[in-house]
């Protein structure tokens, strides 16, 4: 049955993204294991958590097509340039393994499209994805909990950040990047990369903190005008930041977010189709 179209309904395309693997990761540690499980003992709280807020997105931003994207490779370009990248994460709890494979049977009961890319992230899917869509007319919504696609924003694209839960939403417009970070969107790869991202462990500069790193992205735009003009930064700061100029121009590399990931899907062909009632039950 497909989604009912009311009053509200946009006349305007609308591409909706979720990051599969972020938002169930998410919502496994939203809701407590121990009360969802199936009668095989099978733990089912992400599954239940993810397509709740599924729902709920569905309800309120009525989207005219749609894809879920999930990491599919355990290495990447990035792991290539950098061996560090992502090491140290904890362990993937033994509750949530085998809940993704169930999250994928929930959307294909759906009829939602699931696009994946061998040998990049689901952020890089995203990004090809949302760029093709914005460029053909299209307005994109960005559901994750990864602050890398703020770079995405554009008065097109907007990322709804889950920050926490399944239902904790922040809609992230250009104006709302730069409430929140003093940076324009296409400035926050820049403040990651000379602030360092410890999720993806990303080294930062010794003591050069967020405050810092905004000053300095605000004075000279990005890390490659900042690299030209690094003697002019000065005391301990400025001696740190010239010890590690190589961490972050590599820092800067690898945030920045693959806009033409080589996929088998275009956004117009990522329209929702008609579920089966008794499929999704």
């Amino acid at each position: 049955m497909a989604a009912k179209q009311t009053d509200e309904t946009p006349t305007r395309s609308r591409l909706l993204l979720l990051d599969g693997h972020s938002l169930a990761y998410r919502a496994f540690f939203a809701l407590p294991v121990e009360n969802f499980s199936t009668t095989t003992g099978q733990p089912t709280n992400a599954v239940y958590g993810f397509t709740a807020m599924l729902i709920n997105v569905l309800r309120d931003e009525q989207p005219t097509h749609m894809a879920v994207t999930f990491d599919v490779s355990k290495s990447t370009f990035r792991h290539e340039a950098y061996a560090e990248y992502k090491a140290g994460r904890a362990e993937t709890p033994t509750d949530f393994k085998g809940q993704v494979s169930l999250v994928r049977e929930v959307l294909d009961a759906l009829r939602v499209p699931i696009v994946c890319a061998e040998g990049y992230e689901a952020d890089d899917v995203i990004a090809t994805l949302a760029t093709q869509a914005a460029a053909d007319g299209m307005d994109v919504l960005i559901v994750t909990g990864d602050r890398d696609a703020f770079q995405l924003v554009d008065e097109r694209v907007t990322v709804l950040y889950n920050s926490r839960g399944v239902s904790d939403m922040r809609r992230m417009t250009p104006d709302a990047v730069l409430d929140k970070y003093g940076l324009t969107p296409a400035q926050y790869p820049e403040f990651t990369a000379l602030r360092g991202d410890p999720s993806d462990n990303l080294p930062g500069i010794p003591g050069l903190g967020e405050k810092t790193a905004t000053k300095l992205i605000q004075q000279y735009g990005d890390v490659a005008h900042l690299v030209d003009h690094v003697d002019e930064v000065k005391g301990k700061v400025g001696d740190n930041l010239r010890a590690g100029l190589a961490n972050v121009m590599r820092n800067r590399q690898l945030t920045e977010l693959v806009r033409d990931v080589p996929l088998d899907a275009h956004p117009s062909e990522l329209r929702l189709g008609q579920w089966d009632r008794d499929e999704v039950h």
